[in-house]
């Protein structure tokens, strides 16, 4: 089929031929395609939008091929759900807690442990009692060990693929959506199992983590003086051992044991001595528990970026390990076979994915636990710690090194967990009866889902099976036949009616219709034509309407866009015919005014016009529908519309007659303007013997005599305020002058306002009154003391001369008069005079003010400050030029801060008198003075000098790791200061410690030392701690 724009216009080739008045039913039903040949299946790749008649495309291939029993639901088969025979049970990952599966899925492996959970008595009452648990309640752990005790029950019994731990992970207090420390989050749960097991009673239950888990080791130091030996004995969960610069575990553990050397400002106090002496310092490994863990250390701090990263160095590790070689005391047995692999998949230590591949201590086979899914490992897929790296630039890969029989090496192992090799045979273990019970009926809630879903499913398949037949025969029928009745329905109805995934609604085509109420032209794209039995069917079962049959088909609305398509035709040789009758002059009275800017652009408003009818007929379509929301829509767009001037209304004058501006106008042809009414029929007439408007007469007139009026109020208020319009020889109450013992004060605001009135008299408007109860408070009382009078507030105000007040009462309405006056002794010294104001200080409103201003100081959100980073108590200044001195430069900001405030900056006016205010409050004040206390808003900033953006409830802590993000300097390193205050308490707020917008701290760095442990310490807490619920502490 022909593409939709050529179809359109084939639907309307017609009226190029005929005129509006002789449109008859054929050219309406040319118009609404009802003649086009139907498409026929394979013809046409998808629907054709422009042919009403194609209805192929829409979704109704499902239905007319073989029948697939799968289409009929979305129900996956609940056997897909079900536990395989001799496999493990998966774990549902809950956003971001596959590292805690990980963990889970090893320590359910670790038998002994799991027996000694099965042991912990249970604190459910009923069970306790012996009544057993109620079949109406559901189970409940109370405690950390009854959560792991349920979890392991389901993951040994569990009929279920998979289970859901969120109930252990809830108990812990963990953000699900946040990924947290793998390791930090072994240490600390190790913790908290160890000390929720030391309060039972059963000593296999009480010592199993230390039993399981637990070792010795020694620091041990001896003195190079008199060989001394001092041990210091501690106990271990996990050895954490370094990988940069290694290749092979053995060398990591090795270096972990390395005798490290004492000496220099690092050496050691010797008892013996009593001195400090060079020495050696070592660990020795006193004992290893059962499970040997050992933490390779793949995340650590980068200080070059700030940030951690993750080592992808290749490390080799043996199936079988002997630990003896590292051992103080040689006479045991200290052979380890490799039981788990714990891996982290990506390259940033900030996301990726957590596998765990776990050997099962029962048959010796491995499997990979990946969160639900669990693989075995065997033949070429048993390559312990490999896995695919996720979205990892393939320039950084490097090649795996070749590996020996019972070895393997990997770059994404991040923890290996040895088990000592024993010739014991491998525990039975049995799920307790009340945890079994529990499990149980689980299993036959599952069971009662699976048949369920099953029945859901086979129901499903029976409906579909019956609407296949159906829709297969009504699409049969659906097709219209030439010369047959027939309806028009939605496409969008027609493919939800063929979606089975979205049951089709009640039939709605008001959205379709026209201002008169029947089927829009411009909507038959979005329309099907249909057989009138198949319509019948459709709203027999579905209800809905309007029905748009042939009777809905708009003579109204295609008799008007023939009329608007042959005026754009003619449009152009109207536009000629047009310009030439403009150069004719008009005789007599046989012309019309015409606007000279609407002359000018009178085809593009006519074309504008036309395009636009055609939407203003859908607007109108919107209300009669009550659609609200498009009626909102329809009013404001007439709105913006009025407020652009059309044809002709350029020379209309407010008052709806013709303006009185000749030369906004001219005389058009009687001819001119009959061809300009065909295209704007409701443009306003004005023949050329059309007398101007009285009323815009009169009012120029007022406004010629209201101009001389203004020009000669502005000459004599000039005159007589000459000193105070110039801004001259002005009084400062800073050095008050001899000559007076009384000033009177006005706003600064009506200074301003007279002042622009005096200098544009015509365009501004007179200042009738002074307004000063803007300086005063609800009380009558003033707002200022003496003293800020004459620093921060002495912007706000003007000092008037008693002279000037004479003349200024006369010439303005006074509201209240503000006056200061001095107090001095005969003879006495001028600095012991007393300074009073009428009306007098009111000492609450002025509290209660300055208080304002202190708290909108303290309470911001997204405000700048700057760190200036010092050395040897010196401001650095990076890239600086080497004339630049940065003593001067301090004495001259040093200089500046003596300064009165208000004289600081020399933005300072504009800050302050710029803004147009037409009414002077209180809070107008508060504002002011918030603005005239601050420091200058135009910071200069130095090089070397960095700004940040902080809140006042933020913590100095979480500025402490902004500036190490920008400086590169670990929060411990960092010393910070303000105004000589140290600042030190890492959970104060920034409002409370003093830090204000544009504030500026300095920051002096400590030498930087080689703790990533710190470090990690510090990233650790900016992410978020594992287990904080409980207030766990690491080891």
């Amino acid at each position: 089929m022909a593409p939709r724009l050529q179809l359109e216009k084939a639907a309307w080739r017609w009226t190029e031929t005929v005129p509006p008045e002789a449109v008859a039913q054929e050219h309406i039903e040319a118009a609404y395609r009802v003649g086009l040949e139907p498409c026929q299946r394979g013809a046409c790749r998808r629907n054709c939008r422009g042919n009403p008649n194609c209805l192929v495309g829409i979704g109704e291939h499902v239905w007319l091929g073989e029948i697939d029993e799968n289409s009929f639901h979305n129900i996956d088969d609940p056997n897909c759900e079900r536990r395989k025979k001799n496999a493990f049970v998966g774990l549902t990952n809950l956003g971001a807690t596959c590292y805690v599966n990980t963990f889970l899925q090893m320590w359910f492996l670790n038998l002994e442990l799991r027996q000694a959970l099965y042991l912990c008595p249970s604190t459910c009452s009923e069970y306790v009692a012996g009544e057993g648990i109620p079949k109406d309640k559901d189970y409940e752990p109370q405690t950390i060990c009854e959560h792991l005790q349920y979890l392991f029950a389901l993951l040994q019994n569990s009929k279920r693929r998979y289970i859901d731990p969120s109930g252990f992970v809830k108990a812990l207090g963990l953000d699900t959506g946040q990924q947290q420390d793998a390791q930090e989050f072994s240490k600390l749960f190790m913790s908290l199992l160890e000390d929720t097991l030391s309060k039972q009673k059963n000593p296999d239950v009480r010592n199993i983590v230390q039993k399981q888990f637990c070792g010795e080791y020694a620091y041990v130091t001896v003195c190079n003086q008199c060989g001394r030996e001092s041990k210091l004995v501690s106990k271990f969960y996990e050895l954490e051992l370094n990988i940069q610069g290694h290749k092979q575990l053995t060398d990591c553990i090795t270096e972990f044991l390395k005798e490290e050397k004492l000496e220099g400002d690092n050496r050691y106090f010797c008892e013996t001595c009593q001195s400090k002496q060079n020495a050696t310092r070592k660990i020795r490994l006193l004992s290893l528990p059962c499970t040997l863990n050992l933490q390779l250390m793949r995340f650590v701090f980068d200080r070059q970026t700030g940030h951690k990263k993750k080592l992808n160095t290749y490390i080799g590790f043996s199936e079988l390990l002997d630990m003896e070689p590292f051992m103080e005391q040689k006479n045991g047995v200290y052979v380890y076979e490799l039981s788990a692999v714990l891996i982290h998949r990506g390259v940033s230590a900030y996301s990726g994915h957590y596998i765990a591949h776990v050997k099962d201590p029962q048959t010796g086979e491995w499997y990979k636990f990946n969160d639900e899914d669990i693989e075995k490992m065997e033949g070429k897929k048993l390559q312990l710690g490999i896995e695919e790296d996720l979205a990892e630039p393939s320039k950084s890969q490097t090649r795996k090194p070749k590996c020996g029989k019972g070895t393997h090496c990997s770059r994404n192992a991040y923890m290996l967990v040895y088990r000592l090799q024993t010739r014991e045979k491998s525990l039975t273990i049995e799920v307790p009866a009340f945890l079994q019970e529990l499990v149980e009926r689980d299993n036959c809630k599952f069971e009662e889902w699976c048949n369920e879903m099953a029945e859901m499913r086979k129901q499903s398949v029976a409906r579909g099976k019956i609407k296949h037949e159906e829709v297969k025969e009504l699409y049969k029928r659906l097709p219209a036949e030439a010369g047959s009745p027939y309806d028009f329905i939605s496409l969008e109805w027609l493919q939800k009616w063929l979606d089975e995934s979205t049951p089709p609604k009640p039939i709605d085509n008001t959205a379709c219709l026209c201002s008169h109420g029947k089927l829009h032209p411009d909507k038959i794209s979005i329309m099907k034509r249909i057989s009138e039995y198949v319509a019948d069917f459709f709203y027999r079962r579905y209800g809905g309407g309007p029905r748009l049959n042939v009777k809905a088909l708009c003579k109204d609305c295609v008799v008007e866009r023939c009329r608007i398509l042959r005026l754009k035709n003619q449009l152009n040789e109207d536009y000629k015919t047009v310009t030439n009758l403009l150069k004719i002059t008009v005789k007599g009275n046989d012309g019309f005014w015409v606007g000279k800017a609407s002359l000018r652009s009178w085809r593009q408003l006519a074309l504008e016009q036309l395009n636009e009818q055609d939407e203003d007929t859908e607007h109108s379509n919107g209300k009669m529908n009550g659609n609200a929301q498009n009626k909102d829509e329809s009013n404001e767009e007439k709105r913006e519309e009025e407020e652009e001037l059309n044809f002709n209304e350029d020379i209309v004058c407010p008052h709806g007659d013709l303006c009185i501006s000749e030369n906004e106008r001219r005389v058009v042809s009687k001819e001119a303007w009959e061809k300009l009414k065909q295209y704007f029929p409701k443009a306003p007439e004005f023949p050329n013997n059309k007398e101007c408007c009285s009323q815009c007469k009169i009012l120029e007139r007022e406004g010629e005599e209201n101009e001389a009026l203004h020009k000669m109020m502005a000459s004599e208020q000039k005159t007589s305020l000459q000193n105070l319009f110039h801004d001259k020889c002005r009084p400062c109450l800073g050095s008050w002058p001899q000559e007076t013992d009384e000033l009177y004060i006005v706003s600064q605001f009506f200074v301003e306002e007279w002042r622009k009135f005096v200098r544009r008299p015509t365009r501004c408007s007179p200042v009738s009154s002074v307004g000063n109860s803007a300086l005063l408070c609800p009380h009558g009382g003033l707002m200022f003391t003496y003293a800020s009078m004459t620093k921060e507030d002495s912007k706000l105000i003007a000092l008037i001369w008693p002279s000037e007040w004479e003349r200024i009462q006369k010439l303005f309405v006074v509201d209240h008069v503000i006056k200061i006056t001095r107090t001095q002794a005969a003879g006495a010294d001028p600095e012991s005079a007393l300074y009073g104001s009428e009306p007098q200080l009111c000492p609450e409103c002025r509290e209660g003010l300055l208080c304002q201003q202190q708290r909108d100081l303290r309470e911001y959100t997204q405000a700048t400050i700057y760190i200036h980073k010092v050395v040897d108590n010196k401001k650095v200044m990076k890239d600086a030029a080497p004339e630049l001195n940065v003593s001067s430069s301090e004495a001259e900001e040093e200089r500046e801060e003596n300064k009165p405030e208000g004289e600081q900056d020399p933005d300072f006016n504009q800050t302050n008198g710029g803004a147009k205010r037409q009414k002077i409050s209180h809070q107008s004040y508060i504002t002011y003075q918030k603005q005239g206390i601050r420091r200058s808003t135009r910071h200069r900033k130095v090089r070397g000098e960095k700004a940040l953006l902080v809140s006042a409830n933020q913590t100095l802590k979480e500025l402490k790791i902004q500036i190490m993000h920008a400086f590169s300097v670990a929060p411990f390193d960092q010393n910070l200061s303000i105004d000589g205050k140290i600042l030190s308490d890492d959970t104060a707020t920034l409002g409370s410690l003093g830090v204000i917008p544009e504030s500026v701290i300095l920051l002096k760095a400590d030498e930087p030392i080689a703790d990533y442990a710190a470090m990690d310490d510090v990233m650790q807490g900016e992410a978020g701690g594992t287990l904080e619920g409980f207030g766990v502490q690491g080891r």
